[in-house]
């Protein structure tokens, strides 16, 4: 059974279970007749009968069907389904903004209204592809982000439920009893010592964790963020990125811990990623949250990419070398596509000190209590009001920076993961300044497109010298990358990295931008 098949096949399934395969943690869950339970396909347990078991293809789908979680194997736990950005349906695209809490902020009617649907419509498709509808998917987010708060954490129970979503405290009780059988005070009272929180509690603070399929490339990650940081936005240090967040209900910090060590993990297993919150709000816990699983792209399938690129004789040794290597996301596409656009033509530390230059005169000061932490991004609205000419960059840069903020500012480009990725394309490449380049770079990085090659690129082209291929006839058969590419292209990008932060190794940059 491939990752990326719908509906599921209840013999393939079986078989994934069978074999308590973690490759399909995520991808789909099992519910248990005669226990009255839902686990993900690796629970420990003794395998039961096939003739008792169902699967679903998400949590709500098994909990709207009366099973609560295995205490075991704590089924919630596990990376999302890669499916969703491989094919980036209706179905994955509404899972995005719902794991960011657009239905606790919006409604069904806003969720429906970013995916270009009507809600009616749009209820019938998840259910149909999900087991669940909009409601019951949210639910089902909210009851995961509790349960971690209330095993990881000191917060109160009641700052939980509302960190968590819930709109009452008696809201969060009863649904927490209804999928874990026990109360929130009883899953507290049952932690562990090694899921107590660690640091002293310190007013909206929170520990939490990412979960991410092995192999994972810690290491390169945090080469990439640290080397394309932007000053006062984002500072990095040994096995540890940090930046500022622009969230719904205020400002934010996150710090990733990207320990070395978790280079080392045994493939196919899933991993933890500690990731500290420093939130104005709690009500932005699912929002920052999802935001960091974005960055480190934790719902990737390793060791489906690893089989593709890997028997490719040109990307095999890459491949060997970093095993696991992601696709940086964001935390905002919006920030990522007017990066894109400062960067354009130059090399990576000159768009870094340009994009620092405009956050000290644009950007929102902020108290962090990070040092090198002192601004949130500008948003679009304030960049689409500034003088192109003002910008330091060349003029037709700045005049494109500003056109593409502007769109941003009025909704003509969403970048919300909402939108069909193909549409979002055309509407950047109808903006001055804007080529393919630009928005396939946008589409790789804000919308988390698996399948991205950029043919123009300098990078990829010293990269393919440097391999000993010829670079014209490795773009015209990169095809058969498909539907890696995204991840191809970084494999070649790593090549390039610097073995200092103060080396500089060739830009990442088109040859031609209209």
């Amino acid at each position: 059974m491939s990752t990326t098949t719908s509906p599921l096949d209840p013999v393939s399934c079986y078989a994934a279970v069978s074999s308590r395969d973690r490759r399909y943690d995520g991808v789909f869950y099992t519910a248990v007749r005669t226990t009255g339970i839902y686990c993900r396909p690796s629970c420990p347990a003794r395998t039961p009968a096939a003739a008792n078991v169902t699967f679903h293809a998400s949590a709500a789908s098994a909990q709207a069907a009366g099973y609560r979680a295995c205490k075991r194997c704590l089924p919630d736990a596990t990376p999302g389904s890669p499916e969703w950005d491989v094919r980036a349906g209706v179905a994955g695209r509404a899972m995005r903004l719902i794991a960011d809490g657009v239905v606790d902020r919006e409604g069904v009617e806003g969720l429906a209204h970013r995916v270009g649907y009507t809600p009616r419509h749009l209820g019938r498709v998840l259910t149909a592809e999900l087991g669940a509808g909009p409601l019951a998917l949210a639910r089902a987010r909210r009851a995961q982000t509790a349960r971690v708060l209330v095993e990881t954490t000191d917060l109160p129970l009641a700052d939980v439920a509302f960190a968590a979503g819930f709109a009452s405290v008696r809201q969060f009780n009863d649904t927490v009893r209804e999928v874990y059988a026990a109360s929130p005070s009883a899953l507290r009272a049952r932690r562990s010592p090694a899921g107590r929180a660690a640091e002293p509690a310190v007013e909206g603070r929170l520990t939490m964790r990412l979960a991410v399929r092995t192999p994972f490339a810690a290491t390169a990650l945090l080469d990439f963020l640290a080397y394309h940081l932007v000053p006062g936005v984002e500072v990095a240090g040994p096995g540890w990125y940090a930046r500022t967040l622009d969230l719904p209900h205020g400002p934010g910090t996150l710090r990733l811990h990207l320990d070395p060590a978790l280079d080392d993990l045994e493939a196919g297993r899933t991993a933890q990623v500690p990731a500290t919150f420093t939130l104005a709000d709690l009500r932005d816990t699912a929002a920052a949250v999802e935001r960091a699983r974005r960055l480190v792209d934790a719902d990737c399938d390793p060791l489906a990419v690893s089989a593709h690129l890997g028997a490719d004789p040109l990307l095999a040794p890459l491949v060997a070398r970093h095993p696991g290597l992601r696709v940086p996301g964001q935390v905002d596409g919006e920030e990522t596509a007017l990066r894109t656009v400062i960067g354009q033509q130059v090399s990576v530390t000159g768009a870094r000190t340009v994009a620092g230059r405009i956050v000290a005169a644009h950007g929102t000061p902020v108290e962090t209590g990070v040092p090198g932490l002192t601004h949130l991004f500008p948003r679009p609205g304030v960049v689409a009001g500034l003088d192109p000419e003002s910008l330091p960059m060349p003029r037709a840069r700045g005049r494109a920076l500003v056109g593409l903020a502007a769109a941003l500012d009025g909704g003509e480009v969403a970048l919300d993961r909402g939108p069909e990725r193909d549409a979002v394309r055309a509407r950047m490449l109808d903006l001055p300044g804007i080529g393919p380049w630009t928005a396939d770079y946008v589409a790789m990085r804000a919308l988390a497109h698996p399948d991205v090659f950029l043919p123009t690129d300098v990078g990829v082209r010293t990269a393919l010298t440097r391999l000993g291929a010829d670079p014209a006839e490795a773009v015209a058969a990169s095809g058969r990358w498909r539907p890696w590419r995204s991840y191809a292209l970084l494999h070649l990008w790593q090549t390039l990295m610097p073995p200092t932060p103060d080396q500089t190794p060739t830009t990442h940059e088109p040859t031609e931008e209209r």
